[in-house]
């Protein structure tokens, strides 16, 4: 091959070189190519001390702060990362728009040098032909040189159609590295205002002061749920799992019961993630079968109701005793007064900021439902309320700060229904939905310390976020 068919070789394959690169590398410095999080992701930043998130806030004429609290609270650094990723990817961006301004100047020689060349090529091309018409008198030695030459070059004119067009691709490339670069420096003016120390310390000065407000927090108000969580795909049906909202910071156990009757087994895991991986940590064998699935961990010990019975049993897990025993008087128990699914739920045992609850129903209030406050040693009752909302109607019913929730179904399309105040003895009805995604929901509780609902959803485990309304106390309220 002669020199200039070498020359425009090496151009060509510069140039097939150049656009694998860009199909391949370019995607991912501009992020293209983004992986998504998954659900799974999701569940590693399940932690109790994550805190809360300030949802907004504002002052009272009397001057006290009020303010509306979303938990479980994402990561406050999430916004520094960003920053980071940005001016990371913001040099990324400038240094490939130096390599393009770069390969645009070479492309742009090579690319005259070709354009001079396919003139020559077609010119030849007409001489050829013109000879063509006439070699019955001009077959000589020159023309069969220049057909050779000829056959040579005619490939070529299709890759040379191919480079023109990867030589405007590469223009097109510029102009947008320009454009992204442009973007990128007035997003970069826009959440640069400070340095990453500077805003990292800013972050931590904010959490610590929001860590303060919390402790002011008074009882909230159930305003939405969010969710579900799926957690783990486990066991039967029906069953319960929960962890203790008691529990100090470091200890996230996990207890699990699978079915609604004729089994004593809870089995334990040390953490979140041991329980989605199975890492089992140890078996408790009741002295007695359950009824239900409404049972609770408060404060190290498992409340649970007693099978065929409407006695209520505290099991001690550190000394794998019965501490407690007592029965709930005139309540009913195996299915005469269930939630809407059945499988012997008439007493629901609960826990909430205020303490421990059974929900329940009587023949003495006509199958409607009565909230029970209990004392946590002696299973002693404290103090009942009666309300007007028919147990048996009810899908399911979880306490958060002295307020009873009854959603109306435990199928498709339920939602919070009615809420009965033990602090005023009032109730209304309410309307707040929620995504019931596996069709049937046979256990339903709030968790004070996770501020979530733990739910065990035809054979899921799932969490749901809550919304609540919170106005913080001041010093000087009294």
């Amino acid at each position: 091959m002669s020199p200039p068919l070498l020359k425009l070789g090496a151009v060509l394959s510069t140039m097939a070189m150049i656009s694998n690169w860009m199909s391949q590398t370019l995607p991912s410095l501009v992020g293209l190519n983004i992986t998504r999080i998954t659900t799974s992701d999701i569940l590693t930043q399940i932690s109790p001390k994550e805190g809360w998130q300030v949802y907004s806030s504002a002052q009272d004429p009397d001057g006290r702060c009020i303010c509306t609290v979303v938990a479980p609270e994402q990561n406050l650094c999430s916004r520094d990362a960003k920053s980071r990723q940005l001016r990371q990817l913001l040099e990324k961006v400038q240094n490939m728009s130096q390599s393009i301004e770069v390969l645009n100047l070479r492309t742009q020689r090579d690319f005259q040098y070709v354009l001079k060349m396919e003139t020559q090529m077609k010119g030849l091309k007409a001489k050829f032909r013109q000879i063509e018409d006439d070699r019955k008198t001009l077959m000589t030695k020159h023309f069969q040189e220049l057909k050779e030459k000829m056959d040579e070059l005619l490939p070529l004119i299709p890759v040379l159609e191919q480079y023109k067009t990867d030589a405007k691709l590469i223009t097109q490339f510029k102009e947008e590295i320009r454009n992204l670069s442009t973007v990128l420096t007035g997003i970069q003016e826009e959440i640069g205002a400070y340095d990453y120390d500077e805003l990292h310390q800013r972050v931590l000065s904010l959490e610590t002061r929001l860590r303060d407000c919390m402790k002011k927090l008074t009882c909230g108000k159930l305003m939405k749920i969010t969710g579900p969580i799926t957690v783990k795909i486990s066991g039967t049906r029906f069953g319960a799992w929960m962890t203790d909202p008691l529990a100090s910071e470091k200890n996230n156990r996990v207890w699990y019961m699978d079915s609604y009757t004729n089994n004593k087994i809870v089995r334990e895991y040390k953490s979140i993630a041991d329980f989605v991986s199975g890492a089992e940590s140890r078996t408790y064998n009741l002295p007695f079968k359950w009824a239900g699935t409404n049972h609770v961990v408060y404060n190290g010990s498992l409340y649970f109701n007693k099978y065929q019975s409407n006695i209520i049993i505290k099991y001690s897990f550190d000394t794998g005793r019965v501490l407690a025993q007592r029965s709930l008087e005139y309540a009913g128990f195996h299915n005469v007064y269930p939630y809407t699914w059945g499988g012997f739920s008439d007493i629901d045992l609960m826990a909430d900021e205020i303490g421990l609850w059974a929900v329940y129903a009587t023949n003495q209030n006509a199958g409607n439902i009565v909230i029970s406050q209990l004392n946590q040693d002696t299973l002693e009752v404290l103090k009942s309320w009666s309300t007007g909302y028919p147990k048996r109607s009810a899908g399911e019913s979880f306490m958060i700060c002295g307020t009873l929730y009854v959603t109306n179904s435990h199928l498709t399309g339920a939602k919070v229904y009615y809420s009965y105040s033990t602090k005023t003895s009032t109730y209304e009805y309410t309307d707040i939905p929620f995504h019931n995604q596996y069709f049937h929901i046979s256990m339903l509780d709030y968790n004070a310390r996770d501020r979530a609902l733990y739910a065990w959803n035809n054979g899921h485990q799932v969490l749901f976020n809550v919304t609540l309304f919170h106005v913080i106390k001041t010093e000087d309220d009294t």
